[in-house]
Parts: structure tokens; sequence; C-alpha cells
């Protein structure tokens, strides 16, 4: 079938604006049939990522063309064989690390991301290094398996977790990355007590996602950091108890037991371990440059007896945590809709790009017509 799709041509040679170099372009693609173990879905939002962005300026090298988009929800249209679990016209979020269940990596339950799911990532692939797409005879590949900057997406069965019919499109998609990131940075890694104050460096949309988060669990004070007094002032609307930029942090000696490093900067990562309590956790999530380098003390890990914990995708099983974070939402009021800074149309992607790249945006999501 023919679809439309914002494609990515080179990796970090667009100047900024993009809203004039336009690096992702849209194009009519053909889009193979669903092979054995994957499903076709019609895409009907895609939420914009700063792992998007970090293809596109080349912080996170990729081959290419490729597909963008990673964090979507869509309706299931299409199944493979095999595909026994899932049924057309179920509603899905998409997960940008299919799981293969039975590595070693996978028998962590999510501490460690699965192995061949990384590697089918890192090569642009499907599950079984498939590539459905297609520019007349030329392969287009898939971003981290889900391709979701399009109206329409093959995926392998593991990258897709059925959602409720009664959750917003806009909802099903953020569960996916930003929320299960964030959240599960502070459930899975952070663990905090019910009396462990909660900080979050970079309130972003996952780091925004790890707030909200914090503040549905029984912990003690939830702390929101940011050098943008806007996003400061919104952690407040949606629940946190104090806010401060990392310079009133450092100048306040502000500390807490369970810290999460969310902006994925390096001067973040040391925001985040300074202001960690003794005997308290650091949880890095955010995804810097690979070349950045962070200044600590190794004195303090031991004086302190301190814990750093790296936690990719939440350290969660989606299979598992998706529906977590959705009973969170319909039972417990978790305020996802919140996240949301604004929604637009995919003609207008690269000019998403710039605002999230100036740090204006929580999360902007695409949404396709029906």
């Amino acid at each position: 079938m023919e679809i439309t799709g914002a494609v990515l041509e080179e990796v970090g040679t667009a100047q900024r604006p993009y809203a004039q170099s336009r690096p992702l372009k849209l194009q009519t693609l053909t889009l193979d049939d669903p092979g054995p173990d994957e499903v076709l879905i019609r895409v009907r939002a895609a939420g914009l990522c700063h792992s998007d962005l970090s293809v596109v300026d080349g912080n996170r090298p990729r081959p290419m063309p490729m597909l963008l988009g990673h964090e979507a929800s869509g309706i299931v249209e299409k199944v493979g064989a095999n595909v026994d679990d899932i049924e057309v016209g179920q509603q899905v979020s998409t997960v940008f690390l299919p799981r293969c269940g039975e590595c070693a990596n996978c028998r962590t339950n999510g501490k460690l991301p699965c192995t061949p799911g990384t590697a089918t990532n890192n090569a642009g692939t499907l599950v079984g290094d498939h590539v459905r797409l297609h520019r007349g005879s030329e392969t287009v590949l898939h971003h981290l398996g889900v391709s979701g900057f399009a109206d329409h997406a093959v995926l392998h069965r593991s990258s897709v977790v059925p959602v409720g019919d009664d959750v917003p499109p806009e909802i099903a998609a953020v569960l996916g990355c930003a929320v299960l990131t964030g959240g599960g940075a502070v459930i899975n890694a952070g663990k905090p007590g019910e009396d462990d104050d909660v900080m979050i460096v970079g309130l972003g949309g996952v780091g925004m996602a790890a707030l909200i988060t914090a503040v549905s669990l029984p912990t003690g004070k939830v702390i929101g950091v940011d050098a943008n007094r806007a996003k400061l002032d919104r952690a407040l609307e949606l629940g946190a108890d104090e806010v401060y930029t990392p310079d009133e942090v450092a100048e306040q000696g502000v500390r807490a037991p369970v810290v999460i490093e969310a902006a994925g900067h390096p001067r973040a990562f040391e925001t985040a371990f300074a202001a960690t309590a003794v005997g308290g956790t650091t949880v890095t999530v955010g995804l810097p440059a690979p070349q950045a380098e962070s200044t600590l003390t190794p004195l303090t890990l031991t004086a302190e007896a301190r814990t750093v914990v790296g936690s990719y995708l939440g350290s969660a099983v989606p299979a598992k945590d998706i529906p977590t974070y959705e009973r969170l939402w319909r039972d417990r009021g978790l305020p996802i809709a919140e996240l949301i800074s604004s929604t637009i149309v995919i003609t207008d992607i690269n000019e998403a790009l710039d605002t999230l790249a100036d740090g204006e945006a929580v999360r902007q999501v695409i949404l396709f017509e029906d």
C-alpha cells in the first residue's frame, strides 16, 4: 500500500532553523503487508521526542534513509501469520524496543534492554531483519522498529501493546515512550519509599512524566528542577511541592534521596548527582550525545554510600507496565494529558523540531485524520 511519511535522508547535516532546512521530508512510500509475527496499524497519533531530534542532529547516528518516529498509537488493520493474541480493530501503543522474551537481558525483568531487539533497532530493521518500507527500488529503514511519523506502519508484534478504546490516541501514544520511560525511572529504578523525597532534573516529556508519576505515589516531597521557569510553573500546577533552577539547587543545597535525571545533558547529570542525599540513588534516564562527559568525585560514592542507576525505557517490561499506567490514568486520574503541550499536523513537523530543540515543549503530538 502507499503511505505518506516523514523521511530523513542524512544524519546531522541540517542547519537550524529546521523550519528552513526542512530535514524531514514528507514522501510517498510503499509499505508491505505484515509478515509473520507482524501487524499493520493505521497511525492516529505520534509524539515528537528528543530521541527523534537526536537522530536529526547527529547525536544518535542511524543508517539512512529512515522514516522517523517511535512514540505512536494506532488501530490494528491487519495481522500477520502467528499473531493470535491481538485483533483487527484494537487500539495499540507502540514501543521503541522490541523484546524477544528469551535472551539473558530479557530475563532481567526490564533492567536490561533486549539483545536482539537492540541489534535490530541499530540496524533500522524489524525483528528478523525485515524491512517493509520502500521508495521505488530503494529500501527505507525503520526507526526503532516503529516509524510512526506516517499514516500507517508495520511493526513486530512485540513493538505494540493493546490499550482500551476509551484511551484518547494522543494519550495512547505517550504511554509507550514518555510515560513508560519517565514513570519507570521512578517506580522501577528509583523505588522511593513512603518518606522519600523525589527530585526530577529536566522537565521535558520524560521528566514531567516522572514528576506526575511521583506525585501519584505515597512519597515525601516531589521536587522539580529545570532552567526554564515556565516548566517550573507547570510542575507546580501538576503537583510538585517545590521547584528550583539548577543554580538554586546548588546555592541552597537542596538534596533528595531519589533523584531522576531526565534531561540527557552532562551538566544535568552533575546537578542530579550533587543533589542526591547520603545513601540515596541517582537515576539517569536521559540520553546525552555519545561524546558527552560528566565529572563526579568517586569518593562521594563510597563515603556517602551512594548508588547511580542507568535506566533505559524506564527499566520496563512494556506488556506489563503500559497497562499499569493505563489503569493509573483511568482509575486514579494520572494527568497524562497534561504532558501534551500542543497537538500539530504532520506538515508542521520541521517547525516542531525547532520548538523541541529550543526546550520550549513538554510533548508535541502529531494527530492524523481518521
